[in-house]
This record gives C-alpha cells, structure tokens and sequence, in this order.
C-alpha cells in the first residue's frame, strides 16, 4: 500500500542547562493513504514531538531536528522553506491538539477562528468562510452551529472545544490529520461520541490518520496499524489485532496489564515494573501477589459519615433588583452513608454534581439545605473554629496537583504546612523526619525535599499530594479525579498506593471520577450520579453486572475495551 507519509531515521533534541536531551532516537515508520496509524506511549516517550517534528513546529531553541527526513509524497519536508511549509501546514497536514483550551484564542469567536484556514488555504471571503464554518460545525455534530459560531471558546464544554478543534482541522481536507490526545480529558461517553466522529470523518475523506494516546483500549477501536514508543524509540510495531494478540515487548504487555478492566477483580493492579526492570529487560509478572478482590463485610463496621438530603444551588438568573429566578440545582437531594474503612465511588460525566458535592461535604462550598453528620456532629453547624478539628480528619487530594500546591514553597514545606497549622509535632526537627517518612511511604526520595512542584513529574506531584494529606494523620479522604490525568502506568502505581494505606491506616475514602472502570476497582460501594441526584446505589460487583439504570448502562458502555 502506498505510503503517505515516510518518516526515516528521525531524531529529535533538546538543549538544557544540563544536557542534551534526546526526546526521539532514530524512529522510523509509515502512514499509508486513508489509514489510521496509532502511535502509543506514556507521557515523555515521544510521542507529541515525532507529530510536531512532522508539522515542522519543534520549537528552536531549544529544539531540533538533529537527524532523519520526513516525506510528504516523496518530497522531504524537512528540507522546504517556511513559506512552502506554512502552505502545506493546516491544508495538507492538520493537527488536533491535546488541549483545546489552549489551543483556541480566547479573545476571537470559534467562526473567525476556522474560517481563518479557510480565508488562508482556500481563498474564501469572510461571508463564505463563516456561512462553512457553520456546515463544518454541523460536520461535527455541534448542537446549534448557526449560534455557536458566535461563541467564545470560554462559552464551550470540554467536548464541544474539541469538535471546534475537529472542525478547524479538516476545513481544508487535509490528506494527513494528527489526533494529538484528543480524548485525554473527556469523560467517557464525550469520548465515545469524539471516537465515532474520528472514524466517520476517516471514512468519509479517505484522510490518513495519526492518531496519538496512551490509552491502548482508544488504539484498539480506531487504528489500522499500531506503533509503541517507549524512550524515544519505537519498541514495537504491528497490524492492532496482532498487537493485541500477541504482544512481544514487555512495554507493549504492561500498558495492556496497567488498566483496571471491567471484567477482572483483582486485589491490586499490574504495575510497570512487574514486566520489565530500569533498563528495559523483560521480567515474569508474578501474578499471585495481584491477588482476587473479596466484598468486605461494611454492614457491621461503624457509621463514619452520613449525608441527608443536601442540597446545593447556584442562581443561574436574577431580575434587576437581585432576586433570584432560576436555580443550578447542582446537587440535589442527596442522601448516603459511608462505613468505617469503606471506599465509596462517586461516578458520573462532568456537571454531575461530583465534585461539588465532595466539597460541600468538606464545607469548602456551603449548603443549600440538609446535614452532613460525621462521628455523629453535624458539620453544617459548626463555626470556622469549631471545623479546625475536623479539618484533621476529613481531607481532600485533588484532580489537578500542580495548581493545588504553591510554586513558591518547596515540597518540604507544603507537606509540613498542615503540621504546623494543626500543631502537630514537637519542633521543626520532629515535623521534618514526618516528612521525609511520608515521602518514602508514597515512594519519593528524601533528597526531593527541598525541590519545588515544577521539578516533578504529574504522578511524583500526585504523591506529593497524597503525603501532604497524609500529614494531618486523617481518617476520611476524598479523592476527587485524582487519578484521571495520569498514565496508566502511573495510575495503576498511585491506586495501589492508596489501597495500601487504606489497609496499613484503616483510611476512609469517596473516590469521585468519571471513569467507571477504575471505579470499579478501587470501590467497595458505587454511587451513580446524573444532574445532581444519586440514581444509583449497588455494590461494585453488581453495579457491573446488574446495572439498572439506562444512563448506567451507557456509561460502561462507553468505555473502550
């Protein structure tokens, strides 16, 4: 089949105060015409910067192209003037970006934005522009694209940016779209809907695809072809069936392990290094010590936290003089209880109510109505004083833990502020051995102590999290999509870190996200929530194998296998 695309012998680096940093070593492979390649690995594997190398937009400084040539037909892109390049950019080849936000200028409508390409690579007048970014809009299944085309990205949800992105990046119909993470941040059934979209627009343009992710189980329903990058380099290459059949690299085999499935209950997750050691060498999992989840017996363990009928709205309306009109009714007349050592999950697409909900429990936000009773104290009664004790007990790790720790304070200190704050500990040398303790325990090195959150990866920064919440001796976490933005091999680590303290501390955790698998894995119980209100109780098991709930349904079905 004849290729579209021939990368040869790329290499990518980059310049640090340091050293040279080879971000792609002597990769190699091919994009046939209207095939879909996937390009699978973890965050700093390479991935992104072999797609910008071919979009001829590595930044230089401190980047460059060191080695290799890169053919669009034949002709080696790497060679071309940047004119040249600037017409075959977002005509020929175009780009989804993984973060739409950023990616859309957030002063200028999304209709001036995709009839920009339009003006550009197909000599349209504004009129023209604008009345086809309204049918590409349509395209991509945007709900009232005649309105939206005056929206700002701000006015957009996650997955309505990112039909804007789509839609911006086949204005022109390339012959080549990279998907750059395109469902990174989506919940599950945006994703699904996103997936469908890729595919029927593969389909009907004939358009070559590069569809780039970590997530193998996306790989598995969009590619024809499937790369594995690991380092730099590409460790593996195969048709998809045979990748999933028979993997051969131990990379390849611990990315497919590393995903809690619905369809496995077991008592802990395969890890990286239960497949291949530092330097790459294949290892034999041993896979007795994943063990089989058993249902623990809740009903005899004491009542820890209890929640009835709260509620709590934000006024979407007021007339002139400030009365209110109409009600977000963001949580609705929730009621449930959690036991002593029990992990409750709270699952449900963005806007449920999930995180709003935690943080009412908290008292971060106030309620509307209803009570939240905790070792038999009612929260929403107590002053600010009288919550300092509580606080204590009752802690949260949050979704994002680069902007949840201060930049200006090193880990040290951010782990050693609620000791303080709460008196724990003699003196200052007591409060830093506690803290080089809690770093071992959620396995970082004592040396980090003094390094600032930029100096980390996002899993080392979500253990930092994790120590800082660990640090007030807690009894009740609530773990809010505090797994959602990480590889999965990252995640797979910092779930079982938090089993494991769960076992070692008795910890009670609401673990909220959107993704029903991990859910599954990490609870004993499962809320569903939809537009503010439970419409789901059951046990993990059940909630799996006897969901009764339509909107239930659709979501385990919305997860890629």
């Amino acid at each position: 089949m004849s290729s579209l695309i021939e990368v040869k012998n790329l290499s990518v680096d980059f310049k640090t105060d340091e050293a040279v940093v080879k971000a792609v070593r002597d990769v190699s492979f091919n994009i046939p015409k209207g095939k879909t390649v996937g390009l699978v690995g973890e965050s700093g594997s390479g991935k992104s910067v072999t797609a910008l190398s071919i979009m001829r937009l590595i930044p230089e400084p401190p980047g460059s192209i060191s080695g290799g040539e890169i053919f669009l037909d034949k002709e080696d892109i790497l060679k071309l003037p940047e004119p040249r390049m600037r017409k075959i950019r977002g005509n020929r080849i175009s780009m989804i970006f993984q973060e739409p936000m950023s990616s859309l200028n957030p002063v200028f409508t999304v209709g001036n934005q995709i009839s920009e390409a339009l003006i550009l690579h197909r000599g349209m007048n504004k009129k023209e522009a604008l009345e086809e970014s309204i049918r590409l809009l349509e395209q991509v299944e945007v709900d009232n694209p005649s309105e939206r085309v005056k929206s700002y990205p701000h006015q957009l949800s996650g997955g309505q940016r990112q039909r804007v992105m789509i839609a911006m990046a086949i204005a022109c119909n390339p012959d080549l779209l990279i998907a750059d993470e395109p469902t990174t941040a989506l919940d599950v059934t945006i994703q699904k809907q996103i997936m469908e979209l890729l595919k029927n627009l593969q389909k009907k343009y004939s358009m070559s695809v590069l569809f780039i992710t970590h997530n193998l189980g996306l790989i598995s329903e969009i590619a024809d072809e499937v790369l594995v990058m690991y380092k730099g380099q590409i460790v593996e290459k195969n048709t998809t069936s045979e990748i999933f059949k028979n993997p051969s690299h131990p990379y390849t085999k611990g990315l497919m392990a590393c995903r809690p499935t619905l369809d496995k209950d077991s008592r802990r997750l395969p890890v990286m290094d239960d497949y291949m050691d530092e330097q790459g060498k294949a290892l034999e999992p041993d896979k007795e010590k994943w063990g089989t989840k058993t249902v623990k017996q809740l009903s005899s363990k004491e009542v820890l936290l209890e929640v009835k009928k709260l509620k709590k709205y934000f006024p979407l309306k007021k007339t002139l003089f400030g009365k209110v009109q109409s009600w977000v009714k963001a949580v609705d007349d929730v009621s449930f209880v959690i036991r002593k050592g029990e992990t409750l999950g709270l699952v449900g697409e963005s806007g449920c109510g999930k995180t709003t909900l935690g943080r009412v429990i908290l008292k971060l936000l106030s309620a509307t109505e209803g009570n939240v009773i905790y070792q038999g104290q009612n929260v929403m009664n107590l002053s600010r004083k009288e919550m300092k004790p509580l606080r204590r007990k009752m802690q949260v790790i949050f979704q994002d833990p680069y902007s949840s720790l201060n930049p200006r304070m090193t880990i040290g200190s951010a782990i050693m502020e609620p000791m303080i704050i709460h008196n724990l500990g003699e003196d200052k040398k007591e409060r830093i051995k506690k803290t080089e303790q809690l770093l071992e325990r959620v396995g970082l090195r004592v040396d980090m102590l003094n390094r600032y959150p930029h100096e980390f990866s996002g899993g080392q920064r979500q253990r930092i999290c994790i120590a800082r919440a660990l640090a007030v001796q807690p009894e009740f976490i609530i773990c809010d999509e505090s797994v959602s933005a990480l590889d999965v091999s990252i995640q797979s680590q910092i779930i079982n870190l938090l089993l494991d303290l769960q076992d070692e501390m008795d910890l009670t955790y609401i673990f909220i996200s959107h993704d029903l698998a991990v859910v599954k894995f990490i609870s004993d119980e499962v809320c569903v929530m939809n537009k503010g209100k439970i419409i789901e109780k059951n046990t993990s098991f059940d909630i799996y194998k006897n969901p009764k709930e339509d909107y239930t349904k659709k979501l385990l079905h919305s997860i890629p296998q």
